[in-house]
């Protein structure tokens, strides 16, 4: 059993969101000992999932509508499995368009590194759009899509 001290260190959570996360009712069946929280084993891999959900973009409501289905048992594997389908598309969707930011920020690197060799874009332009050197070249394909 952990105190809410030795989880917020565990988690690198402040104090007060643990707590507001039980008092929105993240944690059903929270032991309590003389008025004091004590996390086992199930609300720990509660926090691992709703630190995930969150992280996913999903908001408290929801993620308390997840714990509910928790509870109910095997009549909600089909809403739980759904969540996490939406929300796996939700963060690929958002990898996705983190790639595409990367490799904008390579491809302009590039450029001004090769720029700034040369002092000048001559060089640079009279390869574009199609002479790149092959890993550049992936890039600039892949951003102008």
């Amino acid at each position: 059993m952990y105190t809410i001290g030795q989880v917020s260190e565990m988690f690198r959570l402040p104090i007060s969101t643990i707590r507001y996360y039980d008092r929105q009712g993240l944690f059903p069946g929270l032991e309590r000992k003389a008025g004091i929280r004590r996390f086992g084993a199930r609300e720990i891999e509660a926090l691992r999932v709703i630190e995930c959900l969150k992280a996913s973009g999903l908001g408290i409501r929801d993620i308390r509508q997840f714990m509910a289905w928790t509870t109910e048992g095997a009549a909600t594997y089909e809403q739980r499995k759904q969540l996490f389908e939406t929300r796996k598309r939700a963060v690929e969707a958002e990898m996705e368009a983190l790639q595409m930011t990367l490799d904008m920020l390579r491809y302009k690197c590039w450029y001004y590194e090769t720029a700034l060799a040369d002092g000048n874009e001559n060089r640079i332009s009279a390869m574009l759009p199609d002479r790149l050197p092959p890993e550049i070249q992936e890039l600039y394909d892949r951003i102008h899509e």
